[in-house]
């Protein structure tokens, strides 16, 4: 019993000595991991585009000429504005505003039948829209519709290139629906590109044509619009999360 007694004293005193040792001793610091967050498309944004259009325009001065239909086709450049929000299942929502400078000239339509032209000249389209997507990590895929506005003028003339007849211009800014859809990359965490089609429904414009009496001037437009674009982006997106294990 006696020695059974001085074995189990020699034991704890052995181990409250260890105990003891240990508290001088550092400790080694909990090892980090730093994890880089996704890329997200919250931000505003704003950029330049340019591109190509395309116009459906039916023109027709009732009483005076029949119907005549053209294709009109321009150059253009322009910019954009806008903000999108990133949700954490990487839809993506935003709202945009464009403005659009059509670099073309004026442009002769004879009408059938007839020594009569119509002559139009479109000078800037814009819209704005709301946008909605998915985002694949750098890319997004998105869809758009919202309200265009396009900007033209023109008069009935007797030759191609001749003058107006007096009385006869016309013109205005053009109030449509548009829709769209587009893909954009990120090629750093602010800047991005994107490809982006949008077609534009102006329906019937009727305006009167002072000076010949019953008569209107009636025009419809449809546009194609496609277009490059890069942007910036004032992203506002979590820095990168550190874990500790």
């Amino acid at each position: 019993m006696r020695s059974l007694l001085t074995s189990t004293l020699l034991a704890l005193a052995c181990g409250a000595s260890a105990q003891a040792a240990d508290l001088g001793v550092p400790r080694s610091p909990v090892a980090a991991a730093v994890v880089a967050p996704s890329f997200s498309w919250t931000g505003f944004y704003v950029g330049i585009d340019a591109g190509f259009w395309h116009g459906r325009n039916g023109y027709r001065f009732t009483n005076v000429a029949p119907t005549t239909f053209g294709n009109d086709s321009e150059a253009k450049i322009g910019g954009h504005v806008g903000y999108r929000h990133q949700f954490a299942n990487n839809f993506v929502i935003g709202a945009e505003a464009d403005l659009s400078w059509l670099m073309g000239r004026r442009r002769d339509y004879p009408g059938a039948g007839a020594p009569f032209f119509l002559s139009s000249r479109f000078r800037y389209d814009s819209s704005v829209r709301a946008i909605g997507g998915y985002a694949f990590d750098r890319a997004l895929a998105y869809v758009t519709a919202g309200v265009t506005f396009a900007n033209d003028s023109g008069c009935g003339s007797v030759a191609a290139g001749g003058a107006c007849f007096p009385n006869t211009a016309y013109g205005g800014t053009r109030t449509g629906l548009t829709v769209g859809a587009g893909l954009a990359y990120a090629v750093t965490p602010n800047i991005s590109v994107r490809t982006e089609y949008l077609y534009g429904a102006y329906g019937v414009r009727v305006q009167p044509a002072i000076g010949f009496a019953g008569t209107d001037i009636r025009h419809r437009l449809d546009t194609h619009t496609v277009r490059l674009g890069v942007s910036y982006t004032f992203n506002t997106a979590p820095s990168a999360v550190v874990s500790r294990y």
